[in-house]
């Protein structure tokens, strides 16, 4: 499967990209505005977009009517961190299938994208099977006549592939457009080496040597497994799911990282607290420093920072009051400022 996340705010675009590459063995592509995004989506093939509704150059909103305006049908789900009913409408009117609001829980995040990839292609089963052979793509797991088959994230991939598709030949070239990102095509004899160690560990596990059977000129595909196979002891279940450790390592590692990079992000709002105490605060540093508030508020909350998170959402609203403020509101802003500093 593969998703596009166009999200500027690199932290939770990072985050959410590596859950759903060491959880769910998803490519997954970045675009960090719109524009980027636009193109991306209308260039390549995605199974689904996670789509933020505040992006530069072009809105998610506009973005998400755009793709369906032209007839892109793949399903859409909204990230924002406004959790109003008018905003949920609109997001859904514009053709979106599903909306979460920031700060989110990520592993609701990941179950929610699981639904909508099964909603919308409804003809797929939640477990794909071929003969003896079972893949479970809500847990990763994959066997072979009840024995657990221990692959790489990449041969994973290869073997949903031809599993989804089962009647289909696939080319080298057509394998890597499936199944590797921008960034990093192998070369095609990488995809010799993938097939043989696939190959191999089928086998070991009883599996015919050609279940994955070379067309010659054209490409690989599943061949029908052998009705003559022995079944095989079932392999002890893993005390701590492989899928689920991924998980926690890649929010730990990216809560440190957002923690890290905290300071260099406050930089817009002290710099509006310094012209506001000056009185040369204006319209575009005020709505430049709401944007980085709203985009603090749904970071910090979604690494776990809620009481930096109501902060930032305080700042937010304050800032978003187009009178000018008095003083009681300007020392007020400039204490959740500094509250916020000290934070997370």
């Amino acid at each position: 499967m593969k998703i596009l996340v166009v999200e500027d705010d690199a932290s939770i675009a990072e985050a959410v990209a590596a859950l759903l590459t060491k959880q769910q063995h998803y490519l997954v592509d970045i675009a960090a505005d719109g524009q980027d995004g636009w193109e991306l989506a209308t260039a390549f093939s995605y199974d689904l977009i996670v789509l933020d509704v505040m992006l530069p150059k072009q809105d998610g909103i506009s973005l998400c009517r755009q793709l369906r305006r032209e007839g892109y049908q793949m399903p859409i789900l909204l990230l924002t961190a406004r959790d109003t009913g008018t905003d949920k409408v609109i997001g859904l009117d514009a053709g979106a299938d599903d909306y979460v609001v920031k700060p989110f829980d990520f592993s609701e995040l990941t179950a929610r994208i699981r639904a909508l990839l099964r909603r919308g292609n409804s003809t797929l089963p939640p477990v794909l099977e071929w003969e003896n052979l079972r893949l479970d793509p809500s847990s990763c797991e994959v066997t072979y006549s009840n024995q657990a088959l221990h692959i790489t994230p990449k041969e994973y991939a290869l073997l949903e592939l031809f599993l989804r598709n089962n009647q289909r030949v696939f080319s080298r070239s057509a394998i890597i457009d499936h199944l590797w990102t921008l960034e990093d095509p192998p070369q095609e004899d990488t995809i010799k080496s993938h097939i043989k160690s696939l190959r191999q560990k089928l086998k070991a596990a009883g599996a015919a040597a050609d279940s994955i059977e070379t067309v010659y000129g054209l490409g690989y595909r599943l061949k029908s497994l052998s009705q003559e196979e022995t079944s095989q002891a079932e392999a002890a279940e893993l005390e701590l799911n492989w899928a689920q450790q991924q998980t926690m390592l890649a929010v730990a590692k990216a809560r440190e990282d957002f923690k890290a990079g905290i300071s260099d992000r406050l930089a817009v709002l002290e710099q509006t607290i310094k012209a506001l105490n000056n009185g040369t605060l204006d319209t575009q540093l005020r709505q430049k420093a709401e944007q980085e508030a709203h985009k603090l508020a749904g970071a910090l909350g979604s690494f776990g920072f809620a009481e930096g998170s109501q902060l930032a959402q305080e700042i937010e609203h304050m800032l978003q009051d187009t009178t000018c403020l008095d003083q009681t509101q300007s020392l007020r802003l400039c204490e959740l400022v500094m509250q916020l500093q000290q934070k997370p």
